[in-house]
């Protein structure tokens, strides 16, 4: 609970674009001042542009030292941080057996061992304000599926953390909680799906759409808020369903 007069500070990493941007947007909207980090540099400064009560933060998550600086960059800005969303991420598609260790080893360092550091190194602070972490798990850490051995594996590493963490924090007062998205229409994704692709999942989601950046957004903010304040250890598919359908075969809603 903030009980001191400056404002809730948020860490959102990945922000540049996509769900991170969209979150950093509806953490301003509800009154945080937002550390925006990425390691796309022009890119962060482009998205941070125009928008109010910001900081961005120049910061490759799977490298320690520059976690330990951005956090510090962060307190000596705001003074305090409030919740860290984990989202920086990479995906990486392909079948198993083209999937090399050097690949393997790029998706580990940025998906889980980025999420790990960022979170240890706002612990300190987090005891102090009894703040929140949100990790950004997948669709594809609850089910498997082709072309995801590393990726897929990352995020459900990523969910099993955000229970570990969850269980060792909570007596500071700290949640720790996880939102999977499903399918999610971003410039990207539309740009990678072919027509096929995009019909099949339409299909098998039971609300037949991918969700917007800003749906996934508005999840992740209420985790970190004081209206979640009895949620921790949770793991929330924010996917239109998808997860629930079990194979997802059209066929079997009926």
């Amino acid at each position: 609970m903030n009980t001191s007069n400056s404002p809730l500070t948020a860490i959102v990493t990945g922000a540049a674009r996509g769900i991170g941007l969209a979150t950093t947007q509806l953490f301003l909207a509800k009154g945080y001042q937002v550390a925006m980090v990425d390691r796309d540099t022009e890119e962060l400064h482009r998205a941070a542009q125009g928008l109010h009560n910001v900081l961005p933060v120049d910061c490759d998550v799977s490298d320690e030292s520059q976690v330990a600086a951005m956090v510090q960059t962060v307190l000596g800005w705001s003074g305090r941080i409030d919740a860290l969303v984990n989202n920086a991420g990479v995906a990486d598609f392909g079948p198993i057996e083209e999937t090399t260790f050097a690949r393997w080893q790029t998706v580990m360092r940025t998906n889980l061992d980025g999420v790990f550091l960022c979170s240890q190194a706002v612990i300190p602070a987090l005891r102090k304000s009894r703040g929140a972490i949100v990790n950004i798990g997948s669709i594809s850490g609850l089910r498997a599926s082709t072309l995801r051995v590393a990726y897929g594996t990352s995020k459900a590493a990523v969910i099993h953390m955000t229970k570990q963490q969850a269980v060792e924090l909570g007596e500071y007062g700290i949640r720790v909680n996880c939102v999977s998205p499903g399918p999610v229409k971003t410039k990207l994704s539309m740009a990678v799906h072919s027509p096929e692709i995009i019909s099949a999942y339409h299909d098998a989601i039971p609300l037949n759409r991918y969700g917007s950046e800003a749906e996934i957004g508005r999840v992740i903010v209420f985790l970190a808020s004081e209206e979640a304040s009895y949620l921790t250890g949770q793991v929330v598919a924010v996917d239109g369903g998808f997860e629930a359908t079990g194979v997802g075969l059209p066929a079997l809603r009926v």
